[in-house]
């Protein structure tokens, strides 16, 4: 029993030894020697819970995910306007679970991953799908017929923030990417008022 029980504890360890190891890297370049040695597992227990090295990635991707979707859902659910809604999908992509180092890390190397690999590519789609769904949704009311674009410019705003943010070297500034992103979507706004 004792076993059994170990293992889904082991599988997480595993997780966040994973995302810890690509945010040091900074690359997908990192073994499962080194996944197993932060997550104080062996690496034959490693393959044994996963596979394979790609399945482990695959898993931490879906952590990271999984997060995230809690997040929103918890965040839309205090936000009855559509307005807030908006702020609010923007407050978490940007959050401090999502937006520091080694999130940012392993949602760009996975974003390579996703060129090459079918699963990560799913998994990434899936999370652009919801995105621009929520946003979609929560713009309609706002830009009218026009929804559908501002939300994917929302959404790509949003990713680049990401991208932008690996290629410096300081501490995530959670605050002005969200003000970033907001800006943009309060000029779309006014945009769309004026027509």
């Amino acid at each position: 029993m004792a076993r059994i029980a170990a293992e889904p504890l082991r599988r997480a360890e595993i997780v966040q030894a994973t995302i810890q190891e690509i945010g040091l890297a900074g690359t997908l370049e990192v073994t499962v020697a080194q996944i197993a040695k932060r997550a104080g597992v062996s690496s034959a227990l490693a393959h044994h819970y996963f596979g394979s090295k790609e399945a482990i990635f695959l898993a931490a991707m879906r952590h990271v995910l999984a997060i995230y979707g809690a997040e929103v859902r918890g965040a839309l659910a205090t936000a009855h306007e559509p307005r807030a809604r908006i702020e609010a999908i923007v407050r978490v992509s940007f959050s401090s679970t999502n937006f520091r180092r080694e999130v940012i890390a392993a949602w760009l190397n996975f974003y390579v991953l996703a060129q090459t690999m079918p699963e990560a590519r799913r998994l990434l789609e899936i999370y652009r799908r919801r995105l621009h769904s929520n946003l979609t949704h929560d713009l309609r009311p706002l830009v009218g017929a026009r929804a559908g674009a501002v939300a994917e410019g929302l959404g790509a705003l949003i990713d680049g923030v990401y991208l932008r943010q690996a290629l410096r070297q300081k501490a995530p500034d959670r605050r002005a990417a969200a003000q970033l992103v907001m800006g943009c979507f309060e000029a779309e706004l006014a945009q769309g008022t004026r027509k």
